[in-house]
């Protein structure tokens, strides 16, 4: 039911500028998920690009359409109904070449689809009646468009990082604690980012599940005003081949209500499963922030300790400085005192000469 994506891919989007019709003019900051989707109530194929909850790409593919390659990593189409050109920007040639060969593939699928309508017009006198009560799309959400992993690209690392100094040996201890601090806040900054993203997708689901619920309400309702009215059609016997009749297509209704139903509880399960996961996701990070914590206090501990090391070094290198002036001081008496004896030997030597 409603449009399905069927490949995703990333890329750069931009769009001719309209005043000057020469210059491309970007729409997105960075890669976006560009996906291909198909709608099968209406047997159409469309590119469809969100940035955020703003659609930058809706484009619906016609057989007149071409997609064409204008250097390795780029590709552009014209999109009549939108009055633009849109522009791609891949990563790499090969991402290029898998959408180009996607384009090719829908846009001769939406010329045989359009054929074959034609045919059929052309065949049918008269026009067949369409059911009053249409298909439910499902909604478009970011999370439906965001594609597989498989073609999800990295972001390039940039090379030219200055090189880091290395740690003197008395900064050991706070340079692996911070190094410890850092890796924590990351995980931490990660799972703030997949919280709220995990909180958006819970609110819509919950708005989701109301509107189910008050549609599974309605159809209830639809099913026991078709159950009454089918034995108020039992209770009319002078009209008993009409009443069949009427009565075979509303046990089909009722078949397809109960199938719509069955549908919608089936969904409604897995949405519960989805909030379970969004607790244990959330328990997680609670758990993460509390050993940040303990590394924070650990952190500050280690400092304390460095600075105490720092004062007691202080000390002892004044404590040496003062050994050693004392050293020098005494070496000084000591070398007078030498002269003074070795004087006193001379002379008591020439005074053993002289008697």
């Amino acid at each position: 039911m409603g449009e399905q994506p069927i490949f995703s891919t990333r890329a750069h989007v931009f769009q001719i500028d309209p005043n000057t019709k020469k210059n491309w003019v970007p729409t997105s900051k960075h890669a976006v998920t560009v996906s291909y989707f198909y709608d099968s109530t209406r047997n159409v194929y469309r590119i469809i690009s969100l940035d955020g909850s703003k659609a930058i790409i809706n484009s619906t593919i016609s057989p007149n359409m071409t997609f064409t390659k204008t250097s390795q990593k780029f590709g552009q189409w014209a999109d009549s109904r939108a009055n633009t050109v849109y522009g791609l920007g891949f990563s790499s040639e090969h991402h290029l070449t898998k959408f180009a060969e996607k384009f090719q593939e829908f846009k001769e699928a939406a010329r045989l689809a359009k054929e074959k309508s034609q045919e059929k017009m052309e065949l049918t006198s008269t026009p067949s009646q369409e059911s009053a009560g249409g298909d439910l799309q499902s909604p478009l959400t970011p999370e439906s468009i965001n594609g597989t992993d498989d073609e999800r690209t990295t972001p390039d690392v940039t090379p030219n990082s200055e090189p880091r100094a290395e740690p003197t040996q008395n900064a050991l201890p706070f340079t692996h604690s911070s190094a410890i601090n850092k890796h924590w806040e990351a995980e931490l900054a990660t799972l703030k980012g997949n919280n709220a993203k995990l909180t958006a997708a819970l609110l819509e689901s919950t708005a989701n599940v109301k509107q189910w619920k008050q549609q599974l309400a309605a159809y209830q309702e639809e099913a026991e005003r078709l159950h009454k009215r089918v034995s108020e059609l039992e209770c009319l016997s002078n009209q008993a081949n009409a009443v069949q009749s009427h009565k075979t297509e509303l046990n089909q209704k009722i078949q397809e209500l109960e199938t719509t139903l069955k549908k919608k509880e089936e969904e409604i399960e897995r949405l519960k499963e989805e909030v379970e996961h969004a607790k244990e996701l959330q328990d997680q990070k609670d758990s993460l922030s509390q050993k940040l914590q303990e590394v924070e206090t650990h952190n500050k501990d280690m400092e304390g300790q460095l600075s105490d090391l720092e004062q007691r070094l202080e000390k002892s290198q004044n404590e040496q400085d003062a050994f050693r002036n004392n050293l020098k001081t005494l070496l000084e008496i000591l070398d007078g005192k030498i002269f003074e004896l070795t004087e006193l030997r001379d002379n008591l030597a020439k005074l053993i000469e002289c008697s």
